[in-house]
């Protein structure tokens, strides 16, 4: 008979909290009893742990074995716990010894012949276990690369539950300590060179670039509107690391982490089809909920093509995100909050038929503004930029001047970067880019002369502005001013401004 502790995590969208599993081993008829409101998986592992128990060849308790997993009020599920659940056990049947269970977190799926099976979650699991002052782990072996992007943590990797019970057993045993971290390598971007004629849409993706804005382009096929959101990426600054851990938190609990270099350095590029659900888009599933493409953005790029070919229920749900920068999918198990600060670029044709000359649709009116009006107003609302691009009239030749390929362009924007930056930070604020900056700071701390915003003043009094609409003409006007290395906007950067939202397809 005895009593031992063991820890482990439990994960809520990427927040966790530790969770103690306490295990006790006494008289009464042979049976496991597991409490701590776990879900199916949790509930299975029962039977994987003692069955990996046996074909490790240890004994399993013939005893009633109760197992508590604390805080007993919050929903557990998953399959990672079973390790922590094992180690326990054996040692409050004094099989191992519980010393070096203090203070160490276990995460890990046991297969039924004892192999450490790999389990989704694991980096944003260590930072929990760092913060409630675990500081040894032991993981899967092929989640060390991710697991050794926390610093603080004595991390170990186990193939087997035998390598784990002959660590806590002090053998002569190895567990696999992390590679030697390596440099990730840089995502190839398309050059923006690629890229023929389009000079609005152009200036346009680099006014986006260097102010986080979001972008719409609309235009016939083939005027090369994927081409341009493609070579976003390439116009932004690298990941800061704190940016970088919380981009990579998403993606391994989203189980989409490069087992070779697991941290997301780079802002990155997710593609969603017209065809997508509502719960790839923002998050979803069973029991709590997983990450969508809008998280999976965080940081990076979110492109929509053909956007007026998704339902309108569904793009809309993207209104939320866009302003708080969260997206919080509430279920039966609680409440996932998932991060989603990411730059949107809507792409469309301008009607149904959208022919290579605008002279030959075949759409009536009706229709075209049928089809336009699944970008609803409230969504467009907050689309900073809109474009309208050309149709391609000429090929290019070799006496043509070469456009500006990606280096240059991406040496201005981060240039209006740091310039932004720099203001901000002068007055104590936070704001990575003029796109967060409050609107009641702009208009209260950083307010422009009234001769400089006449043109929205008129705009508001005659309706064809909304109070956010006028916010974020302002926001643009100081990326306009920062690309210009001027101090302030000027009215011609506030006049541009409301030109980028007027853009819209008839």
């Amino acid at each position: 008979m005895g009593l031992a502790q063991a820890w482990s995590v439990a994960l809520y969208g990427v927040d966790g909290l530790a969770v103690e599993i306490e295990a006790d081993v006494g008289v009464g008829q042979p049976r496991t009893h597991l409490l701590g409101l776990p879900d199916a998986a949790l509930h299975e592992s029962k039977e994987r742990v003692k069955a990996a128990v046996r074909n490790s060849e240890e004994e399993w308790p013939k005893q009633r074995i109760v197992l508590g997993l604390s805080p007993a009020n919050l929903p557990k599920g998953g399959s990672s716990y079973d390790l922590a659940i094992a180690c326990a056990t054996l040692a409050a049947a004094g099989s191992v010894p519980p010393t070096r269970l203090a203070g160490t977190v276990l995460l890990g799926e046991l297969a039924l012949d004892g192999r450490v099976r790999p389990v989704r979650g694991v980096l944003p699991a260590l930072l929990a276990a760092r913060r409630a002052g675990l500081r040894t782990a032991i993981v899967p072996v092929d989640t060390l690369p991710e697991a050794a992007l926390v610093d603080g943590v004595e991390v170990h990797g186990a193939l087997t539950l035998s390598e784990v019970l002959a660590w806590l057993r002090s053998e002569d045993v190895t567990l696999q300590p992390p590679p030697e971290s390596a440099a990730s390598p840089a995502p190839a971007v398309p050059d923006l060179a690629d890229v023929v004629g389009q000079p609005e849409a152009r200036w346009a993706l680099e006014v986006a670039a260097a102010g986080a804005h979001h972008l719409l382009l609309t235009g016939p096929p083939g005027t090369g509107k994927t081409m341009l959101a493609e070579r976003l990426p390439g116009l932004l600054p690298p990941l800061t690391r704190e940016d970088a851990l919380a981009v990579t938190a998403v993606h391994s609990v989203a189980g989409t982490l490069s087992p070779d270099c697991p941290l997301v350095a780079s802002p990155p590029f997710v593609d969603v089809h017209h065809t997508t659900s509502i719960a790839a888009l923002i998050g979803g599933g069973s029991g709590m909920a997983k990450p969508g493409a809008a998280s999976r953005a965080h940081k990076g790029v979110l492109f929509l093509d053909e956007a007026c070919e998704f339902g309108q229920k569904t793009i809309d749900t993207l209104r939320t995100a866009l302003e708080s920068g969260e997206v919080r999918i509430p279920r039966r198990d609680g409440i996932a909050r998932y991060p989603a600060r990411f730059q949107l670029i809507l792409a469309t044709n301008p009607c149904p038929c959208a022919p290579p000359k605008e002279i030959d649709c075949i759409c009536t009116t009706t229709v075209r503004r049928r089809y336009q009006a699944r970008l609803s107003g409230p969504l467009l609302d907050r689309v900073d930029l809109r474009v309208r691009m050309r149709a391609t009239t000429a090929m290019v030749n070799a006496d043509a001047t070469p456009p500006e390929p990606t280096a240059v362009v991406r040496e201005r924007v981060l240039k209006a970067r740091s310039r932004a930056a720099t203001r901000w930070s002068a007055h104590g604020h936070t704001w990575p880019t003029n796109a967060v900056v409050p609107g009641p700071a702009l208009r209260r701390e950083f307010a422009l002369p009234r001769d400089t915003i006449t043109l929205l003043d008129r705009a508001l009094a005659t309706g064809a502005l909304t109070g956010r609409g006028a916010d974020r003409c302002l926001r643009v006007a100081w990326t306009l001013a920062d690309l210009a290395e001027s101090d302030r906007p000027t009215a011609d950067h506030v006049a541009a401004a409301l030109q980028f939202r007027e853009r819209r397809a008839p």
